[in-house]
């Protein structure tokens, strides 16, 4: 699996930061997808072996660092003390987070279905998707295609709908647990995320849904609880983080699991970050910072432009390693240039409906 950078959920200055950690990251997963699909990289792989098999396989762990910096920012904009900020409904509050996530995932779901056709012209290969049915499409549309183990129509987008689970999940603790001046939320939310990690992120069968997920999700959202202010964190804030550190390794220790030993030392990271005020800080550049912001778009068109490239040097390009690494970089710098466009024409402005009017 593979996952985007989400656009985050909290709004105002810039967290230098988490910017940084969505460019790397996202640049990971690009390399991921170049390296997984299309038949580039199988020449590739004649020269640097060990390569492109770690970014075939490993990269994808960088799902997690997006995990939880979506958890951080959704508990800094939804509830940056626990208690739900007074707002519209949840269903209100999941309506506009629809609208500012899946309308950029639509539009580019269309630019993908429009680059595989390309594609086919010039290749055949098992990584190119089956034209989609009507089903496919409306399953796609409603973020519920991974529930319903419908094919996907394009690289990753199953994170999409994780997301957006995983947003409802934490509205729903949050307005549950309203009335308990923070307190109560605090619990829910660190309850479901002992279950994740010590169960359902154990079950395979359970990752097509939120609670499989939620380890990593919630341990963002716990680290934004306990840091965000001098006196939070004196009171009782680094005796949380203690306990959450305390209860991820034992749950390591009974079933170990890289994902989530990343996930923990990036959370751990931005506790250590806020507390010494260089998450807004650091680090300065404006190369990471675009990368960061693009993140989103350059992860949705990734894989329908890396189809293209592929495709074009499958058709024309020599039987040669070096030409097809060659191809495989200028895929690499074909994705991020597409995701430039595509978030300044398409992700900004469609993501702007999605905002609450303030």
């Amino acid at each position: 699996m593979s996952a985007p950078a989400v656009p985050g959920a909290g709004a105002g200055e810039r967290l230098m930061l988490i910017d940084a950690f969505k460019a790397v990251a996202s640049q990971l997963i690009v390399l991921h997808h170049l390296a997984f699909y299309g038949p580039m990289s199988d020449w590739t792989h004649r020269i640097a072996p060990g390569l492109v098999a770690w970014f075939s396989q490993d990269a994808r762990m960088a799902v997690q660092v997006f995990l939880v910096i979506a958890g951080f920012l959704a508990a800094r904009s939804l509830a940056p003390d626990g208690v739900l900020r007074p707002a519209p409904a949840p269903g209100r509050l999941l309506w506009q987070r629809y609208v500012r996530v899946a309308l950029p995932y639509l539009a580019a779901l269309g630019v993908a279905m429009v680059c595989t056709e390309l594609a086919r012209l010039w290749m055949a290969h098992d990584s190119l998707p089956a034209p989609p049915g009507l089903w496919q499409l409306l399953t796609h549309a409603l973020l519920v295609h991974t529930l319903l183990d419908v094919d996907s129509l394009s690289a990753g987008v199953w994170y999409v709908a994780i997301d957006f689970q995983l947003y409802a999940l934490l509205i729903g603790l949050l307005w549950l647990s309203r009335r308990g001046a923070g307190l109560w939320a605090k619990a829910l939310v660190g309850a479901v995320v002992l279950a994740s990690l010590f169960h359902f992120n154990r079950d395979a069968g359970w990752d097509s849904w939120a609670l499989y997920f939620f380890g990593a999700y919630g341990l963002g959202v716990l680290t934004q609880w306990s840091t965000r202010s001098a006196d939070v964190w004196r009171r009782t804030g680094r005796w949380v983080m203690a306990a959450l550190v305390a209860a991820t390794l034992l749950a390591l220790a009974i079933d170990f699991r890289e994902r989530i030993a990343l996930a923990l030392a990036v959370s751990v990271v931005l506790a250590w970050a806020q507390r010494q005020g260089w998450l807004f800080t650091w680090p300065r550049g404006r190369v990471v910072a675009y990368l960061g912001r693009i993140s989103y778009s350059v992860f949705l068109l990734n894989f329908p432009v890396a189809l293209v490239v592929n495709a074009l040097f499958t058709r024309y390009g020599s039987a040669d390693p070096i030409v097809q690494t060659g191809g495989v970089l200028l895929a690499w710098l074909a994705c991020n240039l597409a995701g430039a466009a595509f978030h300044h024409a398409v992700e900004q402005p469609l993501s702007r409906l999605g905002r609450a009017p303030r």
